[in-house]
């Protein structure tokens, strides 16, 4: 199975290190194919995760891949593959990467009133991946390739939080060329929207979201240049796009839905997160005493969050009775894995002797849910019982084979239970992952040397002979 997962990986090209683009091959290779946008795609998110502004959050990450997967279910491609990923931004900003990768800064997440409005610019996005805008984009420029849609990707990255920055990214010529296209056209930017109304429609949420979200934006900043968020400057906005949008939703219902209780726990743990623990326990305490900013289960959740962050674990627990008390009142919050987690790290820092016992039965209930599987195992290392860790671990590791962050919990796993060649193959996975070819080296060295099997050390020196291949690639850039 792990060999399987270092092909996957080893499958995308390696990356320039002199100019920062993916290595794409052959340059003059004008056609370009989903594969090639998803091996465009794959590099970015490499650089993305290694970067500071990836928000390593696995319940606000699976959030956006549960809401996006609804959407994307009625899409023009429901099969193509997509990755949902928030970052640690708090511009106003969302973008999606060629090969089907979606980033949605913190701040656009704060900004949303509605998880209608969250899931409109969703499908306006996944309506620009289905499409293949950068690649029609690309194709259109005689002479350009696989080179120009990274250069594309790497101008993206740079403008989710500066558009101005972008241009500094790239140079000559063709890199000014580039930055003029980081702005969709107007025709794609209304194909966008007319597929994404459609993808939203038909996934049952309001569609009068998506120009009330725009419209929003606009009359909030008035457009003064310099002022206007990041969104509308990757996305322009017009008056005549707005009305376009507008004539189109008034035809269909206004449909008055009720978020999901995870679209208002995510946000709460996004404002729990910009403030020092104390301030978010005033702030939460405040809106529960006086009853403002929103849904009062999602506000003693924040609370309980920021207690524990402060180390009040006996206050915690306390607020954290009321909190599920209130949840058993309220059907649509009754067995929610994001208050289970909390639940459990709540038993973690009270130190109860149910706490494995809790966490058991909570995975068993929510199978899928990484922030439960990290702490569970975790707990199990700490309790000595690596076997069942790797268990556990192993089957998490083929729903999300670039998951870091289960590598390195089950390289510990391996570690105490005296299997060196096992564990040094799980971190050289976790290193690879993350770009870190170098230590993903070092560490199959030391699985070679631990000893094994035929099989084993074959395999072995098969994943080192492609990541030596993709370092020297890396060095001659």
């Amino acid at each position: 199975m792990k060999k399987t997962l270092l092909l996957i990986l080893l499958s995308f090209p390696p990356c320039a290190i002199s100019d920062g683009l993916p290595d794409l091959g052959d340059v003059s290779q004008a056609a370009l194919n989903p594969m090639q946008e998803r091996q465009v795609g794959q590099q970015s998110m490499r650089e993305i995760r290694a970067g500071k502004m990836y928000l390593d959050d696995p319940e606000i990450n699976d959030y956006l891949n549960q809401l996006g997967y609804r959407l994307i279910e009625f899409s023009n491609e429901p099969s193509l593959n997509f990755e949902f990923f928030a970052l640690n931004d708090y511009n106003v900003n969302a973008f999606a990467l060629p090969g089907g990768f979606i980033g949605v800064n913190a701040g656009l997440l704060l900004t949303t009133e509605s998880e209608s409005e969250l899931a409109s610019v969703l499908s306006h996005e996944i309506a620009h991946v289905t499409q293949h805008h950068l690649a029609r984009m690309v194709a259109a420029q005689k002479g350009d390739s696989m080179a120009s849609m990274a250069a594309i990707a790497v101008a993206i990255l740079a403008a989710r939080s500066n558009p101005q920055a972008a241009q500094a990214t790239m140079a000559g010529v063709q890199a000014r060329a580039m930055q003029k296209q980081l702005d969709f056209t107007r025709s794609f930017e209304q194909e966008a929207d007319r597929l994404g109304l459609d993808i939203l429609q038909k996934a049952n949420f309001n569609t009068h979201a998506m120009p009330d979200f725009l419209d929003k934006l606009q009359r909030a900043t008035r457009l003064v240049d310099g002022n206007a968020p990041n969104y509308l400057r990757t996305h322009p906005v017009t008056s005549d796009r707005i009305a376009d949008i507008e004539n189109r939703v008034n035809k269909q219902p206004y449909r008055l839905l009720a978020d999901s209780l995870d679209f208002q726990l995510v946000r709460t743990k996004l404002i729990a997160g910009q403030k020092t623990a104390q301030d978010a326990i005033s702030y939460f305490t405040e809106a529960l005493t006086t009853r403002k900013h929103g849904n009062p289960i999602a506000q003693r959740y924040g609370l309980v969050i920021s207690l524990l962050r402060n180390n009040q674990v006996a206050r915690a627990s306390q607020e954290l009775n009321t909190l599920q008390q209130q949840a058993q009142e309220s059907p649509a919050s009754q067995h929610d894995p994001m208050l289970e987690t909390l639940a459990g790290q709540v038993k973690r820092a009270a130190h109860a002797p149910d706490t494995l016992a809790f966490y058991s039965k909570a995975v068993l209930n929510f199978p899928q849910h990484r922030a439960l599987i990290y702490d569970y195992a975790d707990l199990l290392l700490q309790s000595n019982q690596p076997e069942t860790a790797v268990t556990l671990l192993t089957e998490q590791i083929t729903r999300h084979p670039s998951d870091t962050r289960l590598y390195d919990l089950q390289a510990r796993s391996y570690n105490m239970m005296d299997l060196p060649l096992q564990q040094h193959q799980a971190q050289a996975y976790s290193y690879a992952w993350q770009g870190n070819l170098m230590g993903a080296i070092e560490q199959l060295e030391l699985a070679k040397h631990a000893g094994g099997s035929f099989y084993e050390l074959s395999a072995i020196e098969s994943d080192l002979r492609e990541l030596r291949e993709m370092a020297s690639a890396q060095v001659k850039k």
